[in-house]
C-alpha cells in the first residue's frame, strides 16, 4: 500500500534518512504520536524531550531538497513502493522481529514479501558442488510453493535467485544499497530482472553505497523475512554463519548442508550443525521440518474463520480442499487461466494479507500452481 498523504511521505522519507535514530526508536515515537508527520512535528517543537541529537536536529529540520526530490520520482515509477512497519503490506514475519526495520523500500512486487519463504545463502567463492546444492534446493523448495530469499552475492546467493527465477519460482533479494544501486554491479541484469519477476528489498534510502556495516544489517532481514535459513557452503568467517545466528535467535529454523572433511567452506556448515542447526541432504528434509510451521498458519488459518464449521473435513490432503470457507471462495474463483495475486484478491474477496498466507498452503497441498511472474491458477485436472 502507497503512502497516499504527500505530507506523511516526506514526513517517512526525511525520518528515513536522518542519522543517529534507530528503527525501534523511530517505530516507538511514529506509533506513539500517530504517524511520522505528527512525530516530526512533536520533535522539532521539544527535541529535548525527544532526545534528539544536534545531527539528527539538523537533518530533520533541513532534510536535502534534492535528495528527497529523487526518492518522490522514484517512488512515483511504477512497482516501486515504501513499505512502512505500520503498513498492512508489512511483512508480518519481519514485523516480529524486534530489530525490524520501520520502513521497506521495494522494487517489485510487495505482497511477495509476506509470501512463505525460505532464505539460502552460502559463500561468495561457493565451490561448483555448493553453487549445484544452491540451484538444486531452490528449485525443489520452489516446487513446493516456497520462496526463495538471499542477498543479491557472488556465489551462492546468486545461484539460488537464478534457480528460482528459472523455475517460474519466487525470489526476494535483500539489498545493502538503495535500491538505485546494484552490489555487486556484475549483478544489474540479475537484479533488474528479480524486480521484474519478482522483489528487491533496502532499508536503505537511495544513494546509499554498499559500506561493510550494512551487510550484517541486510543480514538480519533475510533471516526474519523467512521460514528458516538454508547454509549451502561457508567459511568459519562467513556472513552466512551471521544470518543463520540471526536466524536462530529470532527463533526461525537453521538448516545446513554437511560437505567434504577436505573442503574449508564446509567448515561453517559443520560447526552450524555441531550448534544445533539441522543437517539436511535434500529438500524433502527442510520440508519436513518446515511442516509443524505450516500446519501451525493452518490451524491459525482456521481458527479466525467464522464460516469453519465443526463438522467440515479437514485440510492438508491431496484428496480434499481446505475446509475454511476463504479456502473455498477463493479456489471456487481461481481458474486455469494463471492471476496475480491482486486479480486473485479481487476475483475471490478474499484480503491479501489472507492470500499471502492461503495460496502457498494450497500449493503444499496440490491444489494450486504458482507459475512465471508469481501468478497462481488451480492445478489441472483437480475438481473442488
Amino acid at each position: 500500500m502507497l503512502i497516499n498523504d504527500p505530507v506523511e511521505l516526506e514526513a517517512w522519507l526525511t525520518w528515513l534518512r536522518a542519522p543517529g535514530i534507530g528503527d525501534r526508536e523511530l517505530r516507538a515515537l511514529v506509533t506513539r504520536e500517530g504517524g511520522a508527520y505528527p512525530a516530526l512535528r512533536a520533535a522539532l517543537a521539544a527535541p529535548a524531550a525527544f532526545g534528539l541529537s544536534a545531527r539528527t536536529q539538523a537533518a530533520l529540520r533541513a532534510p536535502d531538497a534534492g535528495l528527497l526530490a529523487r526518492e518522490r520520482a522514484w517512488l512515483a515509477q511504477p512497482g516501486h513502493a515504501v513499505v512502512t512497519f505500520d503498513d498492512p503490506d508489512y511483512p508480518a514475519l519481519l514485523g516480529q522481529s524486534p530489530h525490524a526495520p520501520a520502513a521497506l523500500f521495494v522494487a517489485g512486487q510487495v505482497e511477495l514479501l509476506s509470501l512463505p519463504a525460505i532464505a539460502i545463502v552460502g559463500s561468495r567463492n561457493a565451490t561448483p558442488t555448493g553453487l549445484a546444492h544452491a540451484r538444486d534446493f531452490a528449485r525443489a523448495l520452489c516446487a513446493s510453493g516456497l520462496g526463495i530469499v538471499s542477498g543479491l552475492a557472488l556465489g551462492a546467493d546468486a545461484a539460488a535467485h537464478e534457480a528460482a527465477l528459472g523455475c517460474g519460482g519466487r525470489t526476494i533479494a535483500v539489498c545493502a544499497t538503495g535500491l538505485d544501486r546494484v552490489y555487486p554491479e556484475r549483478h544489474r541484469a540479475l537484479a533488474e530482472r528479480i524486480a521484474r519477476e519478482g522483489a528487491l528489498v533496502s532499508e536503505f534510502p537511495l544513494g546509499t553505497p554498499a559500506r561493510a556495516p550494512h551487510f550484517p544489517r541486510r543480514n538480519r532481514i533475510i533471516a526474519a523475512l523467512a521460514l528458516g535459513t538454508l547454509v549451502v557452503e561457508a567459511s568459519l568467517r562467513s556472513g552466512s554463519l551471521i544470518t543463520a545466528r540471526l536466524a536462530a535467535e529470532s527463533g526461525r529454523e537453521v538448516f545446513a548442508l554437511p560437505g567434504s572433511l577436505q573442503n574449508p567452506l564446509a567448515r561453517g556448515c559443520h560447526r552450524l550443525i555441531r550448534d544445533g542447526a539441522t543437517l539436511v541432504e535434500c529438500a524433502g528434509d527442510v520440508l519436513e521440518q518446515l511442516r509443524p510451521l505450516v500446519a501451525g498458519l493452518r490451524a491459525e488459518l482456521d481458527a479466525d474463520e467464522p464460516d469453519a464449521q465443526p463438522g467440515d473435513a479437514p485440510s492438508g490432503t491431496n484428496a480434499d480442499p481446505p475446509a475454511d470457507a476463504e479456502a473455498r471462495r477463493l479456489l471456487a474463483a481461481l481458474g486455469h487461466d494463471p492471476v496475480t495475486v491482486d486479480e486473485a484478491a479481487a476475483r475471490s474477496g478474499v484480503p491479501i494479507a489472507r492470500l499471502a498466507a492461503l495460496l502457498p498452503l494450497l500449493e503444499l497441498e496440490g491444489l494450486v500452481e504458482c507459475l512465471a511472474g508469481a501468478r497462481y491458477a488451480r492445478v489441472r485436472g483437480r475438481a473442488r
